[in-house]
């Protein structure tokens, strides 16, 4: 008997018949002789609608109530799920976050894991119980509804999995698996049987949607073994896992492009202490996360400063280098909204020399002018222009053999 936590996401249980689908899957693994909890996710479309309501209702929301708003369509999908289960004979038991209790920081909206309560879970497991847990949410120390953002239920589900010591963690979704690159893009792409945790939260952070970033951090430091399917069929997925010695012979294992980040540029800065940090200070302490950083230093005893920001962040931080530029005596701030992010990652890279010149002899060959550069020891990013995407995750993709995987 092995213990099997299920997540499945808003398009698995966006209808009835979705939901009736799922508790048929559900029973499935439960018949085969394994104890199951389900973490599901509210239905498609629906925490849409709700985060639409709250905008309506006034410009700047309670953070509290905005919580206690958007975690109800995690509870209308747990009640339809089990009571699903229970017409056909199975004893399921439904569960909201805070009656667990899996408790969190008081950050509403992007709350934090502190410690989850098993003790109920593993009462009701013991007597044959099918949990269905609400994903997204949990309580915090004075009682309140709180949430993790969005994606939050793979959190959910990987921090319960690390809870319970769960044998596998099933991510559900509406992909059976994780591809070398976005297959509506390139048709070509392969789905990868086995990838570590390193590259998963790479491919997560640089666009990949298929895993809120948390839930890989989460399964990272617990060792819990995700196992991404889709829920439409029962084809072996990908396992994300612990590195191991088939991982590191691949040298690249995916492609990964982003065009939600813009780039802005700081020219004529002064060239001494300080001047960086005056210059990041305020974008840190407005919450704008600074991702790609240049500087190039001129004869003239000045720098001229590049770097990316979330697009969504882009005219805040420009008001925030206007300043400082005034501030400091630089020349001018431009942005450039167009651009994108393409990356090559892979464990491999660790133990092989020349990855990063096979990337940028590719894009020169095709023309396409690279502006910036950032590497790790599993990854190299390049910042190109945006209406050169497709061509240049296509154009790697092949270059470092995705196409051929079996």
């Amino acid at each position: 008997m092995a213990l099997v936590v299920q997540k499945y996401g808003g398009t698995s249980v966006g209808t009835v018949e979705k939901i009736r689908n799922v508790a048929r899957r559900v029973a499935k693994t439960f018949d085969a002789g394994n104890d199951v909890v389900v973490i599901v996710s509210a239905m498609a479309g629906e925490t849409n609608r709700l985060v639409a309501l709250a905008n309506d209702m006034c410009e700047f929301p309670s953070e509290r109530e905005y919580d206690v708003l958007v975690a109800a369509g995690e509870q209308v999908t747990i009640a339809l799920l089990s009571m699903s289960l229970l017409s056909m004979g199975y004893n399921a038991k439904s569960y909201l976050g805070s009656q667990i209790p899996i408790y969190t920081d008081n950050a509403h909206s992007r709350a934090r894991i502190k410690n989850i309560d098993d003790k109920k879970i593993r009462e009701d497991l013991k007597n044959g119980t099918i949990l269905i847990v609400a994903g997204f949410q949990g309580v915090d120390d004075q009682g309140n509804v709180t949430t993790f953002g969005r994606g939050g239920s793979d959190t959910s589900a990987v921090a319960i999995a690390a809870a319970l010591e769960a044998d596998v963690c099933e991510i559900y979704t509406d992909v059976d698996g994780v591809y070398t690159t976005d297959p509506r893009m390139v048709p070509q792409a392969s789905k990868i049987e086995k990838i570590s945790y390193e590259e998963m939260l790479e491919m997560a952070s640089l666009g990949a949607k298929v895993l809120q970033i948390r839930s890989v951090e989460f399964a990272k430091k617990y060792n819990v073994v995700i196992h991404v399917r889709s829920s439409f069929d029962d084809r072996t997925g990908t396992l994300v896992m612990k590195e191991d010695q088939e991982m590191e012979t691949v040298l690249v294992s995916g492609i990964a492009y982003n065009k939600d980040e813009d780039k802005i540029s700081i020219f004529g800065v002064p060239d001494q202490p300080g001047i960086a940090a005056q210059i990041f200070t305020p974008l840190g302490e407005a919450g704008i996360t600074v991702d790609m950083i240049i500087q190039n230093v001129s004869r003239d005893g000045k720098t001229d400063m590049t770097f990316t920001v979330p697009k969504s962040d882009c005219k805040k931080a420009l008001r925030f280098i206007e300043e400082v530029a005034l501030k400091i005596g630089a020349d001018g701030v431009s942005h450039d909204n167009s651009i994108a992010k393409i990356s090559i990652i892979g464990v491999g890279m660790r133990s092989h020399a020349g990855i990063a010149q096979t990337m940028f002899e590719t894009l020169s060959t095709e023309g396409i002018n690279i502006e910036m550069i950032s590497t790790s020891e599993i990854k190299v990013s390049c910042i190109i222009a945006a209406k050169y995407t497709e061509l240049a995750v296509r154009v790697l993709h092949e270059a470092f053999g995705l196409d051929s995987r079996k």
